[in-house]
Protein backbone atom coordinates (compact mmCIF):
# COMPACT_ATOMS: atom_id res chain seq x y z
CA UNK A 1 0.00 0.00 0.00
CA UNK A 2 0.93 3.51 -0.72
CA UNK A 3 1.99 6.06 1.79
CA UNK A 4 -0.57 7.97 0.23
CA UNK A 5 -3.15 4.94 0.82
CA UNK A 6 -2.13 4.79 4.56
CA UNK A 7 -2.40 8.38 5.24
CA UNK A 8 -6.06 8.65 6.05
CA UNK A 9 -8.71 5.71 6.39
CA UNK A 10 -11.88 5.45 4.47
CA UNK A 11 -13.65 6.36 7.35
CA UNK A 12 -11.78 9.50 8.60
CA UNK A 13 -11.44 10.88 4.50
CA UNK A 14 -15.59 10.34 5.15
CA UNK A 15 -15.16 12.50 7.70
CA UNK A 16 -13.02 15.28 6.42
CA UNK A 17 -15.59 15.83 3.79
CA UNK A 18 -18.10 16.15 5.77
CA UNK A 19 -16.39 18.91 8.02
CA UNK A 20 -15.79 20.07 3.81
CA UNK A 21 -19.34 20.17 3.54
CA UNK A 22 -20.08 22.02 7.02
CA UNK A 23 -17.17 24.66 6.10
CA UNK A 24 -19.31 25.79 2.26
CA UNK A 25 -22.69 26.17 4.49
CA UNK A 26 -21.87 29.63 5.34
CA UNK A 27 -19.55 31.02 2.38
CA UNK A 28 -19.60 31.01 -1.28
CA UNK A 29 -15.71 29.73 -1.04
CA UNK A 30 -14.87 26.62 -2.52
CA UNK A 31 -12.54 24.11 -0.25
CA UNK A 32 -10.49 21.06 -1.74
CA UNK A 33 -7.84 18.68 0.01
CA UNK A 34 -5.61 16.57 -2.38
CA UNK A 35 -3.04 14.47 -1.01
CA UNK A 36 -0.36 12.92 -2.82
CA UNK A 37 3.04 11.16 -1.55
CA UNK A 38 5.71 14.07 -2.41
CA UNK A 39 6.85 16.36 -5.16
CA UNK A 40 8.95 16.99 -7.49
CA UNK A 41 8.84 20.60 -7.77
CA UNK A 42 8.72 23.21 -4.98
CA UNK A 43 5.18 22.06 -2.57
CA UNK A 44 3.71 25.92 -3.50
CA UNK A 45 4.27 25.51 -7.31
CA UNK A 46 2.92 22.03 -7.22
CA UNK A 47 0.07 23.33 -4.99
CA UNK A 48 -0.73 25.52 -7.79
CA UNK A 49 -0.59 23.06 -10.06
CA UNK A 50 -2.94 21.06 -8.72
CA UNK A 51 -5.28 23.71 -8.11
CA UNK A 52 -5.51 24.21 -11.53
CA UNK A 53 -5.70 20.46 -13.13
CA UNK A 54 -8.75 20.46 -10.63
CA UNK A 55 -10.58 23.58 -12.14
CA UNK A 56 -10.39 25.30 -8.99
CA UNK A 57 -9.39 28.19 -10.78
CA UNK A 58 -12.86 28.11 -12.76
CA UNK A 59 -14.95 29.33 -9.64
CA UNK A 60 -17.73 32.34 -10.28
CA UNK A 61 -15.85 33.96 -6.94
CA UNK A 62 -12.51 33.03 -7.73
CA UNK A 63 -12.38 31.30 -3.77
CA UNK A 64 -11.74 28.05 -4.76
CA UNK A 65 -9.09 27.40 -1.75
CA UNK A 66 -6.77 24.27 -1.49
CA UNK A 67 -5.16 22.39 1.10
CA UNK A 68 -2.52 20.44 -0.22
CA UNK A 69 -0.47 17.61 1.59
CA UNK A 70 2.73 15.99 0.40
CA UNK A 71 2.43 13.24 3.06
CA UNK A 72 6.19 11.49 2.20
CA UNK A 73 7.43 15.19 2.34
CA UNK A 74 6.06 16.23 5.42
CA UNK A 75 4.71 18.89 3.77
CA UNK A 76 1.48 21.32 3.25
CA UNK A 77 0.39 24.20 1.63
CA UNK A 78 -3.08 26.13 1.71
CA UNK A 79 -3.47 27.69 -1.86
CA UNK A 80 -6.20 30.72 -2.04
CA UNK A 81 -7.58 31.65 -6.08
CA UNK A 82 -6.83 35.51 -6.71
CA UNK A 83 -10.16 36.53 -5.63
CA UNK A 84 -9.55 35.55 -1.89
CA UNK A 85 -5.81 36.97 -2.01
CA UNK A 86 -7.38 40.11 -3.92
CA UNK A 87 -10.14 40.36 -0.65
CA UNK A 88 -8.24 39.24 2.29
CA UNK A 89 -5.35 40.36 4.65
CA UNK A 90 -1.69 38.91 3.74
CA UNK A 91 -1.44 36.64 6.98
CA UNK A 92 -5.26 35.66 5.99
CA UNK A 93 -4.30 32.21 6.26
CA UNK A 94 -1.68 31.76 9.18
CA UNK A 95 -5.11 30.99 11.19
CA UNK A 96 -5.76 28.18 9.66
CA UNK A 97 -2.41 27.16 9.23
CA UNK A 98 -1.67 26.75 13.16
CA UNK A 99 -5.10 25.00 13.18
CA UNK A 100 -3.65 22.37 10.70
CA UNK A 101 0.22 22.19 12.34
CA UNK A 102 -0.99 21.83 15.72
CA UNK A 103 -2.63 18.94 14.79
CA UNK A 104 -0.04 17.26 12.17
CA UNK A 105 2.95 17.82 14.70
CA UNK A 106 0.99 15.79 16.96
CA UNK A 107 0.39 13.19 14.40
CA UNK A 108 -3.48 13.64 14.51
CA UNK A 109 -3.71 14.45 10.56
CA UNK A 110 -6.88 13.59 10.14
CA UNK A 111 -7.87 16.32 13.02
CA UNK A 112 -5.56 18.55 11.55
CA UNK A 113 -6.81 18.29 8.39
CA UNK A 114 -11.06 18.79 9.58
CA UNK A 115 -9.56 21.83 12.00
CA UNK A 116 -7.78 23.53 8.84
CA UNK A 117 -11.36 22.68 7.12
CA UNK A 118 -13.52 24.59 9.54
CA UNK A 119 -11.37 26.98 10.06
CA UNK A 120 -10.81 28.55 6.33
CA UNK A 121 -14.70 27.82 6.17
CA UNK A 122 -15.14 30.61 8.87
CA UNK A 123 -12.24 33.14 7.53
CA UNK A 124 -14.01 32.51 3.99
CA UNK A 125 -17.41 33.02 5.57
CA UNK A 126 -16.48 37.01 6.49
CA UNK A 127 -14.90 37.79 3.11
CA UNK A 128 -17.44 35.65 0.83
CA UNK A 129 -20.87 35.03 2.93
CA UNK A 130 -23.20 32.03 0.93
CA UNK A 131 -25.59 33.66 -0.70
CA UNK A 132 -28.77 32.17 -2.09
CA UNK A 133 -27.76 31.66 -5.39
CA UNK A 134 -24.40 30.11 -4.30
CA UNK A 135 -24.58 26.89 -6.01
CA UNK A 136 -21.70 24.01 -4.53
CA UNK A 137 -19.16 24.45 -7.90
CA UNK A 138 -16.49 22.07 -7.03
CA UNK A 139 -16.67 18.20 -5.68
CA UNK A 140 -16.10 17.98 -2.01
CA UNK A 141 -14.05 14.56 -2.23
CA UNK A 142 -10.65 14.52 -1.03
CA UNK A 143 -8.21 13.70 -4.46
CA UNK A 144 -5.24 12.12 -4.84
CA UNK A 145 -1.73 12.46 -6.81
Amino acid sequence: MSKVEEFLTAREEQEIVTAIVEAEKNTSGEIRVHIEATSKVEHYKRAQEVFHALKMDNTKAENGVLLYIAVHDKKFVIYGDKGINNAVPKDFWETTKNAIQAEFSKGNFKQGIINGVLTAGKELETHFPWLHTDTNELSNEISKG
